[in-house]
């Protein structure tokens, strides 16, 4: 039986959930945000200006759709610069527009830059104490586990800039997805292209997703380089999200992928030019396919074993440039 690993029905939309304007420490205002990326093929951002969760309805159109979001950062504590300590950074996104109540909130500490302005328009609960950051597995799972019962997605993201390892990351637990690719940390020289860290916490047994995002601040260095391809029946926001929490969606810096199956035993996928198709698994048998010669590759087939436990595909064009699926387990696939 066929299994579509992306929806056969709807339409891609391009997508960037990582994003900062002028409302924190980005230079373009959320209204020049807008425009920018909608020149480029753009129809949904997601707003995550630091620490403060400010919805912008009035962006909304038939062609463009705003999701409300903000990103917290948890620091190490101690007298080191900041340039040397380490730090968690995550996106928490409302799955539902009218969700703008901040969880982890504190009164008086961790907003910066032009945040500090938009205090008094923040909602929390003010029957919840101050929330302490400190950087600890256990406070940040905390965190976690508050946005995702308060109806938050949940990305992890940019680990290298973060200055995090192994032993940091693979402690987290609960979250929606990470980043495969942070364009503004490629962009500043950092290797925040991650599959390593996207495959150690599959490896883990963590079912999570992949995204690529822009994490723009200065245009256009860091603008229009990662994003995702979210598949969906309509530009509305419970869809949209709802789409988010199915995995309806790839992450791409440039290739495009057209569609994605499964049926009887093999990996279909059909995509723009590439110069190599790889499919990863959770063990050390992957599967690769490389254009030959001067043609390049617009299809594959590509097996899957149950032993695989799970699978995820790379494209690569001949810029050197990926698309990214999410991974797929295979005791759901086999099922």
């Amino acid at each position: 039986m066929k299994k579509y690993l992306l929806p056969n029905n709807g339409s891609f939309y391009k997508a960037n959930l990582h994003c900062h304007s002028t409302v924190s420490d980005g230079k373009l205002s959320p209204e020049e945000i807008k425009k920018v990326y909608m020149e480029q093929g753009y129809s949904i951002i997601a707003y995550t200006d630091h620490d403060v969760l400010i919805a912008h309805p009035e962006l909304a159109d038939e062609n463009f759709l705003p999701l409300n979001g903000y990103e917290v950062e948890i620091n190490e504590s101690g007298d080191n610069p900041f340039r040397y300590i380490k730090t968690c950074h995550m996106c928490f996104i409302a799955l539902e527009p009218d969700n703008l109540t901040q969880v982890c909130y504190h009164r008086s500490k961790y907003l910066f830059s032009n945040a500090v302005n938009y205090r008094d328009m923040l909602q929390y609960d003010e029957n919840i104490p101050d929330f302490e950051r400190e950087h600890t597995h256990e406070c940040i799972n905390e965190m976690i586990k508050r946005a995702r019962e308060a109806g938050f997605f949940v990305t992890y993201n940019h680990p290298n800039w973060s200055l995090e390892n192994y032993t940091d990351y693979i402690g987290y637990n609960g979250m929606n997805a990470m980043e495969i690719c942070n364009y503004a940390c490629l962009a500043g020289g950092f290797l925040d292209y991650n599959e390593k860290e996207y495959d150690d916490m599959l490896r883990a047994g963590k079912r999570i997703y992949c995204i690529s995002a822009d994490d723009n601040h200065v245009y256009p260095k860091d603008f229009f380089g990662g994003y995702i391809m979210i598949k969906a029946d309509k530009l509305e926001y419970k869809t949209i999200t709802n789409a988010l929490l199915n995995g309806d969606f790839y992450a791409s810096q440039g290739p495009e992928i057209h569609d994605l199956w499964f049926e009887d035993g093999k990996i279909n996928i059909t995509c723009s030019d590439a110069k190599e198709i790889i499919l990863h698994t959770g063990s050390r048998l992957h599967r690769t396919v490389m254009a030959q010669n001067e043609e390049l590759l617009n299809s594959a087939v590509l097996d899957v074993t149950p032993e695989d436990e799970y699978v995820r595909i790379t494209v690569t064009d001949k810029y050197g440039n990926h698309a990214n699926t999410n991974a797929f387990f295979t005791d759901e696939l086999f099922k």
